[in-house]
Order: structure tokens, then sequence, then C-alpha cells
């Protein structure tokens, strides 16, 4: 047995589905389930039902937040066909804009090139200043961050053909731009090749796509309905070569219930949120990354180039040596299932202390709703 202390870690895209699915998870269980796994942060997308794409909305999903999370939230703004600009009075109380350029449907599906250059020229002007170009290598300022956030960035699903387009975007209205879920080796690569040229772009990629390929989906079954899918395992072993180039570990939580998963068109996406640190944990047993590469990814990256503030007297105690298996019915997430059950994992929370507060004691939560921050707030 041996127990380690690490910080809080923040989980930088998940879904928590509310308002409009909240049969999946709300605020509540979603960062519940962030707890049990180590995650005292977490980052909020804007497909919910309607999406978080006005100043009003915005405000009603932030007071769900507040009346119910247990860990800190920040929200996306999204980028939409019909409401265009409306998110432009709160950009800099959301953590980023999210344009979905690939794989989405509805009014946040942006595939008109004079509506993307309309949103990166925009959020430029407003949200997106901050980056330094010092010896061809873009650089972000420190990431002690009053409220409200002055640098959030564009965060884009773009796969393929989209991502050097909206690298170009960013470029050329110097932006902060992010990659979201990046699974090819075609995009890794470009990334690579953006970043060496001094472009404003950092990237992520999820544990269920640096852990699973397509070679598993016969095991898997509908549960391996993802966005994006899984990839081949050449695309695998491409994410960890250019491991260097990946700045963010984030799970892209996506929790659908196990009845809508067995339908004949299941919606794709997974939960993750509570199997991130297991599963990184165990690469670092087995030697594929070190105790650095996470902290690094899942705190100090995601405190860089999202601002997110610091969380005083918060750490995570987890047993390293602990080894258990991944189960259904072990999880906190309403969903109630995981696509790694089955999966032996290395690393066991003990405790996690939010603010100096015991909030999860290895088995149950002891935050009270409402304890978590919502991030970039007036106050």
């Amino acid at each position: 047995m041996t127990t380690i202390r690490i910080p809080g870690l923040i989980d930088a895209h998940v879904h928590l589905r509310e308002p409009g699915y909240t049969h999946k998870e709300d605020f509540y269980t979603g960062t519940a389930a962030a707890l049990a796994g180590g995650v005292t942060a977490v980052l909020d997308m804007p497909n919910t039902v309607p999406p978080t794409d006005t100043p009003e909305r915005f405000a009603e999903k932030a007071a769900l937040a507040a009346a119910k999370a247990v860990c800190d939230v920040g929200l996306f703004v999204g980028a939409t066909t019909d409401q265009l600009d409306a998110y432009l009075p709160i950009a800099q109380h959301a953590c980023g804009l999210k344009i979905y350029v690939s794989e989405t449907f509805g009014s946040l599906r942006i595939e008109d090139l004079g509506l993307l250059h309309r949103f990166f020229r925009s959020w430029s002007e407003v949200a997106g200043g901050g980056w330094q170009v010092a010896g061809g290598d873009p650089v972000l300022p420190s990431p002690q961050s009053p409220v409200p956030n002055p640098r959030s960035p564009i965060a884009v699903h773009a796969e393929e053909l989209m991502l050097p387009v909206c690298l170009n975007l960013s470029h050329l209205y110097n932006v902060p731009l992010h990659i979201v879920h990046v699974t090819r080796r075609s995009e890794i690569e470009l990334i690579r090749r953006a970043k060496e040229q001094g472009y404003p772009v950092t990237c992520e990629v999820t544990p269920h796509h640096l852990f699973l390929s397509s070679d598993d989906l016969p095991r898997l079954g509908s549960r391996g309905d993802m966005r994006p899918k899984l990839a081949s395992p050449d695309d695998v072993a491409a994410l960890w070569e250019n491991l260097a180039v990946v700045d963010i570990f984030a799970t892209d939580h996506a929790p659908h219930t196990l009845t809508e998963k067995a339908l004949p068109k299941p919606p794709p996406g997974v939960p993750g949120v509570e199997t991130l640190l297991p599963l990184l944990l165990t690469a670092v047993h087995d030697g594929r990354l070190e105790l650095d590469d996470i902290l690094r990814r899942c705190v100090e990256n995601p405190r860089r180039i999202y601002g997110v503030p610091d969380q005083p007297d918060t750490f995570v105690d987890v047993d390293v040596d602990a080894r258990y298996e991944l189960s259904d019915a072990s999880q906190h997430t309403k969903a109630g299932w995981t696509p790694f059950a089955g999966q032996f994992v290395f690393g066991k929370v003990e405790k996690v202390t939010l603010r100096g507060q015991p909030v999860y004691d290895g088995d149950r939560i002891l935050a009270e709703p409402g304890s978590g921050k919502v991030l970039f707030q007036a106050v």
C-alpha cells in the first residue's frame, strides 16, 4: 500500500446533461462522479436542451450548477447558427467558446466558412487575447486568473479536413484554439506541425481513445459507440508516439443510459470522469506514463489554457498500489456503467478534500449539493 497526495484533477471536457437530459446525468450526479474519481473541477459543454448560447440560458445553467454541484464547474458557451453573436455579452464568464464543425446536429453544427470567420473574429476581440509568440512558440500568461476569465480559448470538435480550416482561422485571428478529443495519426501530426510553426493551438486526448481502439468494438458492442469513433490501432499508437504534443487528458464524459445504448441507433458517447485517474495511474504502473505526465495534463495545463483558478487546500489521497476491477455497479454517474467494466486498474481514491473540507471518503460523497463553485462568475 502506497498512498500519495496529489492536487485535485481538472476534467476539461464533460457533458453533465443539465438542462434537458437529466435522466442521463445532472449537476449533482456528474460532479459526485468527478469527486469519486479525484476530479475537483470540470468544464461543462454547451450541447444541452436548450443549448447554452445566450446570456439568459447561460445564467439559467449557472444557477442550476450553483444549486447542485459538489465540485467546481466552468461552463462553455456554444456557437449556434440561429443565435449568432448573442453569447458575446457573457464571453468572459465562460471557460471557452465551443464550436462543433464535425459530428453533431441542429443549430450547434457550424458548416459555413463565413460563420466560422465571424465566430473566430468576434471571439478574438472579446475573449481570445493573451497569446504571445516568443521564438516561434506560443506562450500563455500565468495561470493566476481573476474573475472574469480574460483569455478563454475557442474549443473545437474538428475532425479530418475541418481541422486545418480551424487551425488557419486561429492563426489568422491570433485566437487561442483548443482541439478536443484528437484521435487520428493525421490529426496529431498536423497539430504537431502547427505548434512547430507557432500557431496558438493546444489539444486534448481522452482515455478511451488512448486505451481502446477499433479492435475493441466487437467486445464493447454499442458501448463502444462514441464520437469521434474509436480509431485504428495505428492511430492509437500515433497518440502515444506524439504524447509531447498532447496538452490535456480529458474524458469527454458523455453519459447515456444503458437502455439508450441498447437502441438500434444508440446515441454516441461514454461516461469517463470517474475512471480518468485510475486508467492513467495504471499506465504509470505499466511504465507508459510518469506521474508528472498526469499532473501536467490534468492540473497544470488546464489551468494555463482555460485560466481555471487555483483551489486552495484541495488534494486527493490515492493508493497507487491498490489493484481492483472496474465495474458498472461501482460508478457514481447516473448512467451507471463504464466501457472499462471488467478491466483491472491501479489507483484507488481514498479521500478527496476540497478547500479544506472532506468531500469524498473513498466510498461516500460527503459534500452538500451547491458546495461547488461556478467558475468565472461576477462577484
